[in-house]
């Protein structure tokens, strides 16, 4: 993982009908802090309310244009650091919350089903139980406001709730696509094999800017998807490579696989690998010593052909 882009100030105008707003919640997960978007030059959209901290509400609510309001509110997906704020921005300009979903929804099966067995890693960046928006969004989704048009486009993967935005050469790709960092995949609320196909769908999006959920803004986002591609495609390779026919341990495997990680980011290493031993178990390329479970051991699946029994075997002697 890069260092965070700590160089772009904590408010700036974008464009003249775009404001960027950066909560004061620096952290190793969250780089430099969430960005909040405010978009529009009269009645605005705010993207990503972002944490419930007091002084960033206050930073919101001055950004409005004067005579203007705020419109909608629209939440990329349910963790804290984006979402806790949005009760109380609702409460101080009665404008409706949108998102797809409750936390938990969009759930891929296999995530469900180890939701279900209680077959997860402890930490993560913190879901927010309580979000419910006023209002749910169906992928493709098209939404208006004065002077503003967004599409909303579903993209599972860092979370199953988990929306982008685009609109006028534009993306706002909350945690999908970050500018600082990776995304962190932590199962079951993230989803390896979603998250590719949602950078894969991501990449056929013309925008000529990508508005991340953190680090400062950048331009070709397409360059960038297909960097993040090839990067966890890299991952998996080195994953494949360090897993033989011997069953081993996550952590062991973890170990192996991201020694260049930080000890402060060991944690979400281990559950980013999660994800991905999950995904090539779906796709048949490993197999657990048990049942699907983070605490079990893993090895290689033999390609077919490779493995001969001993009655099979010639004769040697």
């Amino acid at each position: 993982m890069a260092s965070p882009d700590l160089s772009y100030p904590p408010h700036q105008m974008l464009a003249h009908d775009l404001q960027l707003l950066r909560a004061p919640n620096p952290s190793a997960m969250t780089g430099p802090g969430t960005n909040t978007y405010v978009l529009g030059t009269h009645d605005v959209v705010v993207i990503d309310p972002g944490p419930a901290i007091g002084v960033h509400l206050s930073a919101i609510l001055q950004a409005v244009p004067a005579g203007g309001r705020v419109s909608h509110i629209l939440v990329t997906h349910s963790h804290l650091d984006h979402s806790a704020l949005a009760p109380d921005l609702a409460r101080e300009t009665g404008a409706p919350v949108f998102g797809f979903g409750v936390s938990g929804s969009g759930r891929s099966a296999v995530m469900a089903r180890l939701a279900a067995r209680g077959a997860v890693l402890g930490g993560g960046e913190g879901a927010d139980p309580s979000f419910c928006p006023d209002r749910m969004l169906r992928d493709g989704q098209r939404l208006r406001g004065q002077g503003w048009q967004l599409r909303a486009v579903w993209t599972p993967g860092h979370f199953g709730n988990h929306m982008c935005f685009v609109g006028g050469g534009r993306l706002f790709s909350g945690d999908h696509v970050m500018g600082w960092a990776s995304s962190l995949v932590s199962p079951p609320d993230g989803d390896m094999g979603d998250y590719m196909a949602s950078l894969r769908r991501l990449s056929r999006l013309r925008a000529g800017l990508c508005l991340p959920g953190h680090g400062a803004p950048f331009a070709q986002p397409r360059a960038r998807i297909l960097a993040l591609m090839a990067h966890r495609q890299a991952r998996e390779a080195e994953i494949l490579a360090a897993l033989g026919p011997n069953f081993v341990t996550l952590p062991d495997l973890c170990a192996q696989v991201y020694a260049d990680v930080p000890t402060a980011l060991q944690g979400a290493a281990l559950r980013n690998l999660f994800a991905h031993v999950i995904d090539l178990h779906e796709r048949g390329l490993i197999e657990p010593e048990g049942l699907l479970d983070p605490n079990t051991r893993f090895c290689r699946r033999p390609e077919p052909g490779a493995l001969v029994s001993l009655s099979q075997a010639p004769d040697q002697s």
